[in-house]
């Protein structure tokens, strides 16, 4: 598996918030910001996009860091990723991304 697959099965490449941070690009971190900012109803500022991925050491936003319930329970459960949850199928809140991104399953099946 990649390492930069999320415990939710998301690929961290293809986040604006990862894009933003390796490439040190200012205007997608604006952009970044101001999207989640009205997706999420809370101010989240441009200093606030940098991450180095769901699973790599590093800087994270803050939303990854400390927010994310998936995160959280898959460090808990000591898992690599969702994918090694014996609950995977049954869970709900992993549900809430993998019904809108069936390639974030896939990641996760392998």
């Amino acid at each position: 598996m990649k390492t930069m697959i999320a415990y939710c099965g998301l690929d961290c490449e293809q986040c604006d918030a990862y894009l933003a941070t390796v490439r040190d690009d200012r205007a997608l971190r604006e952009k970044t910001a101001k999207l989640w900012s009205e997706l999420n109803h809370v101010e989240i500022l441009p200093e606030h996009i940098n991450c180095e991925g769901c699973r790599a050491d590093g800087k994270k936003t803050v939303y990854c860091d400390r927010l994310c319930e998936i995160r959280q329970c898959a460090l808990k459960k000591g898992v690599e990723t969702c994918g090694g949850c014996p609950e995977m199928d049954s869970c709900g809140k992993l549900s809430m991304v993998t019904s809108n991104n069936p390639e974030a399953r896939r990641n996760l099946k392998g």
